[in-house]
């Protein structure tokens, strides 16, 4: 072991000296729009539940109910583990997609990761956006496929590295909403250059679904697109409330990742509370014209408040809004002077973005409290 810790210390040591070292810290009611740490009330800017429903008395009725039917789904999917309810979600998730099938798995990693894997192979090539998220990047990897990355939103740039490539079959995988910048893809000139080259389109609406859409169905619902992406890769674990992901494409596709999506086949099937959960979090969100209307107008609100102070939020058209700052150390020191004055508001820093990309991401929700809002405006204020 003399070696593995020599290792082990000195890359300690090193992401000290980077402001990179990270450490967990217990919060309490992270999900809620007040979180605590230490006892310390805190307006909770960091949380993904955007339409505030994780504590919703509806999703946990339901979680209660499904956890009647036992605490583990017991198997892999593929062995026992695929109840009836499980395969209910699934067309009720199709449905509201619009898509023919739908596939539903442990979270929005291993779905990327899965599906991008099962799709390609060394015949394959694959374009990414180069602010996709991890998870997207780490499918590509697995895959074995020619990898191509793009600048961030940059169509000539893709449309260049399409003409060049040989590859037999072409995969674009493009993020809708950016997690760490808050913008959104070029969604119509994808679906342009996809058909162009004769590629497929995954779209991962992670940030977007339950946000966009007339009826929380996502980004491409919302561009009146979605007959036009191939895939759509969602998680429920952001505007829905709950846990999980899924895949949604026609038939074929869905077929197909039944048969060769490792992070399925291998993963034990989520449990009864959660599939309960997610099936009655789909109604909500159907029925969450408010609380959309409250987080767009928020949102921007807050964005525009921060551009006054002085703040450069990027791109930013969402209810995700960073602050770049421009180093680990400007981070750091910024999320701890905000939390000293009541606001939960997390550095964002390499490897999740480049370096010189260094950021505070603020993440909105429905219901949020303006004067809650205010008073972390004021808390930004009163550092700058």
């Amino acid at each position: 072991m003399t070696s593995w810790n020599s290792w082990l210390e000195s890359e300690r040591a090193r992401r000290e000296a980077e402001a990179l070292e990270r450490r967990l810290q217990s919060t309490e009611h992270p999900a809620e729009p007040i979180a605590y740490r230490g006892g310390k009330r805190l307006v909770n800017l960091s949380s993904n539940n955007y339409l505030g429903l994780a504590g919703h008395p509806a999703l946990i009725e339901a979680a209660a109910r499904g956890a009647a039917a036992g605490a583990s789904a017991g198997s892999s999917r593929l062995v026992v583990g695929n109840d009836p309810a499980t395969a209910a979600l699934e067309e009720k998730i199709a449905a509201f997609k619009g898509a023919e099938a739908a596939l539903v798995v442990g979270s929005g990693y291993l779905a990327n990761v899965g599906a991008i894997a099962a799709l390609c192979g060394r015949d394959t090539a694959i374009f990414l956006d180069r602010l996709d998220h991890a998870s997207i990047v780490d499918g590509a990897r697995l895959s074995g496929a020619e990898l191509n990355r793009y600048r961030h939103r940059d169509l000539d740039q893709l449309e260049e590295l399409l003409a060049k490539s040989g590859a037999t079959r072409k995969l674009i995988v493009t993020d809708t909403v950016f997690s760490m910048d808050g913008d959104t893809a070029p969604l119509r000139e994808l679906v342009e250059l996809k058909d162009r080259h004769g590629a497929l389109l995954l779209a991962d609406d992670a940030h977007g679904g339950g946000v966009f859409g007339p009826h929380g169905e996502g980004y491409a619902h919302e561009l009146d697109l979605a007959d036009r992406v191939d895939l759509t890769v969602g998680t429920f674990s952001k505007a829905f409330g709950v846990y999980g992901a899924y895949v949604s494409a026609d038939r074929t596709l869905i077929d197909h990742l039944v048969s060769t999506c490792r992070t399925l086949i291998y993963s034990t099937a989520l449990p009864p509370a959660v599939i309960a959960a997610i099936d009655t979090s789909l109604d909500l969100v159907a029925a969450a014209d408010d609380r959309r209307r409250d987080l767009h107008a928020k949102s921007e609100h807050f964005r525009a408040r921060l551009t006054e102070l002085g703040f450069d939020t990027g791109a930013s058209t969402t209810q995700i809004v960073p602050a770049l700052v421009g180093s680990s150390e400007r981070a750091l020191e910024l999320a701890r002077a905000l939390e000293e004055r009541g606001v939960l508001a997390v550095a964002i820093r390499p490897p999740t973005v480049p370096a010189g990309a260094e950021r505070i991401r603020f993440s909105l929700m429905a219901t949020h409290e303006d004067a809650d809002l205010e008073s972390a405006l004021e808390a930004l204020a009163g550092v700058v």
